[in-house]
């Protein structure tokens, strides 16, 4: 079968193992050699060539890590959900700022994180201890090549100060890049742009063992197509490691919720689940 013909399946998973980070595809240890950065510098269906041949080692053990490299980088997409609009308004006092950019032609885009700050499975998210008011926004992230293409999912957390970005818009790099800011996780399931249109996400936290929140979304309630995203962060951006793309939250808590230290927050996108304990930045 020749490459054109192949589509991408399976599970792409990262570990600890004592001779360092290691891949795995179906939970079987990928080549040591293989890295993220050389898969995604190839087109999607030389990509699924690449895993096919690669021969599977033993069964995958090491504690999952982030499923991303330093080479890579996070951006993120604000305001896809009439129900994030919704909250972004009511937090700030330039209110019309978020209705515009939600009907508008070109969406936000903002970077989140580059590939060493970001947090994976099980690992600790911050919230920054000067701001008052602080939630996790649950999303769907996906993951693109240096060509552009989508070619998988994973479930991603990007935290955000609702009072830092609440007293003024200018102020949004602050309010969403910090330490413990982003996480992303447990791998990334690869699949065609055409099988996420249904994905369901799913966001609980827990405060002393009790359900304090709970919400539910689809992407079929998104303002936005998932190509279009990629389309514009790649306008005049180049990703020669491939990146990946959070794509917005549908599910923002009420506006008396904040997160506090101590907290789990449990996301889940489609049969995904990425779990992180929160704790306050520290002083400098």
């Amino acid at each position: 079968m020749s490459a054109s013909q192949l589509s991408l399946s399976g599970y792409l998973t990262r570990h600890q193992t004592p001779a360092g980070p290691r891949w795995a595809l179906d939970g079987r240890y990928l080549p040591e050699s293989l890295t993220l950065a050389e898969l995604l510098v190839l087109p999607a269906a030389s990509m699924a060539q690449a895993l096919q041949q690669a021969t599977p080692g033993d069964e995958a053990e090491g504690p999952l890590l982030a499923p991303i490299e330093p080479e890579q980088e996070v951006w993120a997409s604000g305001v896809t959900y009439l129900r994030s609009r919704d909250a972004r308004e009511a937090e700030s006092s330039a209110r019309d700022v978020y209705s515009r950019v939600y009907d508008a032609e070109r969406p936000e885009l903002f970077f989140k994180a580059i590939g060493r700050r970001v947090i994976g499975p099980g690992g600790t998210v911050c919230i920054r201890h000067d701001s008052s008011w602080d939630v996790p926004e649950p999303e769907i992230v996906l993951v693109v090549n240096s060509a552009m293409e989508i070619v998988g999912y994973c479930a991603g957390n990007d935290m955000s100060s609702r009072s830092i970005e609440g007293e003024n818009p200018l102020y949004l790099p602050q309010a969403k890049s910090y330490d413990g800011s982003c996480a992303v996780g447990p791998g990334i399931k690869l699949a065609p742009v055409e099988a996420m249109g249904e994905l369901t996400v799913r966001l609980q936290i827990w405060r002393g063992g009790e359900l304090v929140f709970a919400g539910e979304s689809s992407a079929a309630q998104m303002r936005r197509r998932f190509s279009e995203l990629v389309e514009y962060l790649g306008r005049a951006l180049s990703f020669p490691w491939g990146a990946l793309l959070m794509t917005g939250t549908g599910i923002v808590p009420p506006e008396s919720f904040t997160l506090q230290a101590g907290d789990r927050v449990q996301i889940q996108v489609g049969e995904l689940e990425l779990v992180n304990d929160v704790q306050l930045t520290r002083p400098r």
